[in-house]
């Protein structure tokens, strides 16, 4: 009731965004995060109520970088039009593209078991065509065009087609590269390199100028802002087909997907 009282100074607010699983750009509600997904979700923490600052709250492995970067630029753009402030707070992992959402903040705190980093771009496949042969399996492939068959996994891999798939990942990689600097500046740990695509736990990450500190949500920003300040949580609102198992039924590729991103750090 006093934050509505004439005079009266309302306690401290913090909005809560919830950044919890894979980045892709068809990500479901519940199950992962997108631009789409998410672009309601930010806007309302931003400007419901008016908050005192923003924290992000993030345990994502990575996924998709055009994603990423629309998902960082949305709160870049918000947190300047409404001059609020924003705190990135790791939980399990924020990783590849998880680690590009949490420099979107203008400080990150971890726990000291997280793990912060992968600033890389990895493409993964397999290779069936021996498969094929021992069972007797001709494929057949026309294409108008010589690239329309590019890292086919039927065929033997071709080293012209790896050529050109680095080519295709420099950029990817040299854009994350600069975000991170950007976001970052001279915090970065100099003469060390940073990009290679490993991860590190929390406080190497706060050694190596990653992250700026070890500390949670909660505890962190009440003593920044007070012991009285309250908490709005923001996150995307699962459907009532999710909810009764139907992500289930469609979604079984993207799950696999998705448990193979976690699992490259452990769960």
């Amino acid at each position: 009731m006093k934050r509505w009282l004439p005079f009266v100074k309302s306690p401290p607010h913090v909005a809560v965004i919830r950044l919890s699983g894979a980045i892709a750009a068809n990500a479901r509600a519940g199950s992962g995060l997108s631009d789409a997904g998410l672009a309601p979700v930010i806007e309302r923490a931003f400007r419901k109520g008016k908050p005192d600052a923003v924290a992000l709250s993030i345990n994502s492995p990575g996924g998709s970088p055009v994603q990423s970067a629309l998902i960082a630029a949305r709160i870049r753009r918000l947190a300047q039009e409404t001059e609020t402030p924003v705190t990135a707070f790791v939980e399990d992992v924020a990783a590849s593209g998880g680690y590009w959402l949490a420099c979107a903040a203008d400080d990150i705190h971890a726990d000291t078991a997280s793990l912060v980093g992968s600033i890389g771009v990895i493409y993964a496949s397999f290779g069936f065509h021996e498969l094929l042969g021992r069972y007797g399996v001709e494929r057949r492939v026309h294409t108008a065009g010589k690239s329309k068959s590019f890292m086919d996994p039927f065929q033997p891999e071709k080293a012209e087609d790896v050529d050109r798939l680095m080519e295709l990942q420099t950029p990817i990689h040299e854009a994350f590269k600069a975000h991170v600097r950007a976001r970052r500046g001279d915090r970065l740990k100099p003469d060390t390199d940073l990009f290679t695509g490993d991860v590190w736990t929390g406080q190497q990450a706060v050694d190596l100028g990653l992250i700026d500190g070890i500390g949670h949500l909660v505890p962190t920003m009440k003593t920044r802002l007070g012991e009285d300040t309250r908490f709005s949580l923001h996150g995307p609102r699962r459907g009532l087909f999710s909810r009764l198992g139907g992500q289930v039924i469609g979604a079984m590729a993207d799950e696999v997907e998705h448990r193979a991103l976690w699992a490259r750090y452990g769960f």
